[in-house]
């Protein structure tokens, strides 16, 4: 999943408010954040190394120490350690929990393929992104609907009013991230496009997600908190 796990921390600032939108923005795609640095250490390289080559299809990384299921139980650990003492909550701390949990759920129906801890042990997914990858998108369009629609229905509940360009710049980010994925599903840039082969010399597919990501974080940390709140009369 890609943009639809942005779509939670909006909904644990709405009920936690005591924690920062970032800090629950980046919880909310920890494991993905801790995949790129792991491929930089050289633990989790991905392939294609082209971005032009890239779909969901053939995308190929195994996610050993940021996604498989054993690892997930440490960084659960840390995550509810820095939430504590980071706002001085216990209830930030379970909340950081919760995020990466719902993350490694999201990721079972919709995303690749993990383990419980290395590709020889039992498969902990569905790997849709490789053998249905339309239907890995479907069912990130239904969460995201349902996660925003639940998020503005609280807001107006508590009269909160934004501007149109406002929810406008906010629900962007989840149709793009749906959009991308959908023409990158099965057929590359390269193919959809007729790029000739060429070799830049670096792994340009990492950084171009790692773009991609950032551009949407900050896109949400600048519009959500954005918004008025209209007065009892």
């Amino acid at each position: 999943m890609l943009a639809g796990h942005f779509t939670t921390a909006l909904i644990a600032k709405q009920k936690f408010p005591k924690g920062t939108l970032l800090y629950f923005l980046i919880i909310s795609q920890l494991q993905d954040f801790l995949w790129f640095t792991f491929h930089y250490l050289g633990l989790e390289l991905t392939n294609p190394t082209d971005a032009f080559d890239a779909t969901l299809s053939n995308m190929a990384v195994e996610m050993l120490y940021s996604h498989d299921l054993l690892p997930q139980l440490f960084w659960l650990s840390i995550v509810f350690l820095v939430g504590k003492l980071l706002f001085k909550s216990t209830k930030i701390g379970l909340v950081s929990v919760v995020l990466v949990t719902i993350h490694f759920v999201l990721d079972f129906f919709s995303g690749h393929m993990h383990h419980v801890f290395g590709a020889d042990t039992m498969e902990a997914g569905l790997g849709l992104y490789a053998t249905n990858p339309y239907l890995a998108i479907l069912i990130e369009a239904f969460f995201s609907i349902g996660a925003m629609w639940y998020f503005f229905r609280k807001e107006a509940e508590k009269r909160i009013i934004r501007t149109t360009k406002n929810k406008i710049a906010i629900i962007s980010v989840f149709a793009y991230g749906i959009i991308f994925m959908l023409l990158i599903a099965t057929k590359s840039f390269r193919e959809i496009f007729s790029i000739p082969e060429f070799d830049l010399g670096f792994n340009t597919n990492i950084p171009t997600l790692i773009f991609t990501y950032a551009a949407m974080l900050f896109t949400l940390n600048h519009f959500v908190p954005k918004f008025e709140v209209q007065e009892l009369k």
